[in-house]
């Protein structure tokens, strides 16, 4: 049946509903005081509490308002409009029957509102998503932990790539010299360090460019790289383990310049794209960041970074004796790659401009109920930052990030409430670390993880959401970290009583491990998880969180109107969460790494 719903006038104090199976009929509804001459959009929610219908003004979050009149329901509980001018259809989120499941709805509509234009870093719209969440802190009664009250105030520069102005080629053995076009053949990454104005340097081939000597594998074994632009290639070895990968493309840039390199080239096969080169040229003109103080980056400043269009990155290889499509083939296979020179060099020179600026991470704090174990600190974090304006898609260019990561925020919150209500506190305090500059490369949290608002060494484990991706039942949870330390176990245990399993990462070499930010605190040494809705490989849920990455993933499609949004679902992981944090906080031990682990490292003696 094919509904819809027609308003009579702006911001309505009147509504139509009409279907092919039932008669247009007006509904009185509770007009909203400050959206006058709006246009509103709509969603039926039904809950215990009755039939209600969810307006999104084009200027406000949605609101949630009651029906006056009865006896609609049969016309209303079907209903599913599209936002006005959206190129895709989609139907709001599924019906939501729990208060905890509408809260996190409510957090997410707000914090992904408009209004609030997409939260990047330092943004006045990040600063007002800040002081909802502040406010939602507060309502819950956590106490302020930051420095200012609930802030930690974070210093960056930011870098702005021209890349229309900034110029590169390739000059062959033979001399022969091939233009790059910067901005569509190859694009020149703003963030991790200043780029340097120039270069010129001969490229070298290094495979997937992993250094790991201790488990057997080192792509950078007999290599002079003194003075050359490094070129690597996506993926692994197959029989090394995702983490222990994602880590050391983590540390790659640092490493190549303490080897002498000057720059790296980044080439990703074709299968393993996970954004579509057409979006990560639109992409490439957001403003890249990384943090003020110089011995917190893990780029050194004057190396020059870029990534290549794969349809263009045969080129590289010319004269070399070997092809792209050979090494794709082989790295798909996660297959072992060759290294070897590659017989041009690179020239380019790279227009870019500064700007100082600083943005705060969030920090509220549940005193544990346990005199002994109350000075360390379980964390759950999140990161509130997305990427603003920028580039229009399907004529939006709001970057709302409602998935990415309002949801994760939206998830802390919850569980904050849970145990802040909860009959008894935990034994440990629990932090909740709202963190920025995660889409700028883990900053928030580095500086976080390094500079903590508590004494460092306390603080047993980080427990971290970002973009957990409810789209479909629950049935499994992916537990990031969950091979690394006791924390694993502690997830096996809790999901096995809520009834649900683990599962592996289906996709290891998408480096998630890196990209979230437990793997700051894990560089510091605490054992750490992020959570995911689980998916195996060939399913219908792989199907489906391929097309959301492909569709929505740093796209204006990730806002308040997508369709598929299981929310009472999104709660339970919530709900495993808490448990798990309840569990972890009232265990006399604290969480260790495991023996096979290469974060492995001495825990801090107990407090």
């Amino acid at each position: 049946m094919k509904t819809g719903i027609t308003f009579l006038q702006d911001c309505p104090g009147e509504v139509t509903a009409s279907s092919s199976a039932a008669k247009a009929m007006p509904l009185e509804l509770e007009r909203p005081s400050s959206c006058r001459g709006q246009r509103f959009h709509s969603s039926p929610l039904s809950n215990s509490r009755g039939l209600h219908i969810m307006l999104n003004c084009d200027r406000h979050a949605p609101t949630v308002l009651r029906l006056v009149r009865s006896g609609v329901g049969a016309a209303l509980a079907m209903l599913s409009l599209a936002a006005p001018g959206h190129a895709d259809t989609p139907a709001l989120p599924a019906q939501t029957t729990s208060s905890a499941a509408a809260q996190w709805w409510s957090d997410i509509s707000t914090i992904a509102a408009d209004s609030n234009e997409g939260r990047l870093t330092g943004s006045a719209g990040y600063l007002r998503a800040a002081d909802y969440v502040i406010s939602r802190f507060k309502a819950e009664r956590l106490k302020p932990a930051g420095v200012d009250g609930y802030l930690q105030p974070v210093a960056f520069e930011q870098q702005v790539v021209d890349q229309a102005a900034s110029r590169a080629a390739l000059i062959g053995s033979d001399g022969t010299t091939t233009a790059l076009q910067i901005g569509t053949d190859a694009l020149i990454g703003p963030g991790g360090a200043r780029r340097p104005a120039q270069v010129n340097a001969p490229l070298v081939f290094i495979g997937y460019g992993l250094h790991l000597p201790k488990a057997g594998y080192d792509d950078f074994a007999g290599l002079d790289l003194k003075g050359k632009i490094a070129v690597v290639i996506s993926g692994g070895p197959a029989n090394l383990s995702a983490a222990v990968k994602s880590s050391a493309r983590f540390d790659r840039a640092r490493l190549l310049g303490k080897l002498g390199a000057v720059g790296l080239i980044t080439l990703t096969t074709p299968h393993q794209i996970e954004i579509p080169w057409s979006r990560q040229k639109l992409l490439i003109g957001q403003i890249g960041v990384y943090l003020a103080d110089p011995q917190l980056r893990d780029t050194p400043d004057g190396f020059f970074n870029a990534g290549i269009d794969p349809d263009k990155a045969d080129m590289l290889f010319k004269g070399s004796g070997h092809t792209f499509a050979e090494l794709c083939a082989l790295a798909d296979a996660s297959q072992n790659v060759p290294t070897f020179a590659l017989p041009m060099r690179l020239t380019a020179s790279v227009a870019a401009h500064h700007i100082a600026m600083t943005s705060p991470n969030l920090i509220a704090k549940l005193d544990g109920s346990d005199p002994a174990l109350a000075g360390q600190y379980l964390v759950i974090s999140a990161h509130l930052d997305h990427l603003g304006i920028g580039a229009p898609i399907n004529g939006h260019s709001i970057y709302n990030g409602a998935m990415d990561d309002a949801s994760g925020v939206a998830s802390v919150l919850d569980i904050a409430h849970r145990l802040a209500s909860a009959p008894t506190r935990p034994r440990r305090s629990v932090l909740f670390v709202i963190v920025t500059a995660e889409e700028k490369g883990l900053l928030g949290s580095h500086y976080y993880a390094v500079h903590p608002t508590v004494p460092k060494g306390s603080i047993i484990a980080d427990f971290n959401f970002d973009m957990p991706l409810p789209l479909w039942p629950l049935k499994s949870v992916i537990a990031i970290g969950e091979g690394e330390s006791t924390l694993g176990a502690d997830a096996r245990a809790v999901a096995a009583k809520q009834g649900l399993a683990l599962a592996p990462d289906p996709l290891p070499d998408r480096n998630t491990f890196i990209r979230t930010d437990l793997f700051s605190f894990v560089r510091e040494g605490v054992p750490a998880l992020a959570f995911k809705f689980g998916f195996a490989r060939d399913t219908p849920e792989f199907q489906i969180e391929h097309d959301w990455r492909a569709n929505r993933y740093h796209a204006p499609a990730d806002d308040l109107q997508q369709s598929g949004i299981f929310r009472d679902e999104a709660v339970k992981l919530d709900d495993f969460v808490a448990a798990l944090a309840r569990h972890v906080a009232d265990d006399p031990a604290r969480p260790t790494w495991l023996s096979t682990s290469i974060f492995k490292q001495p825990a801090p003696a107990s407090r």
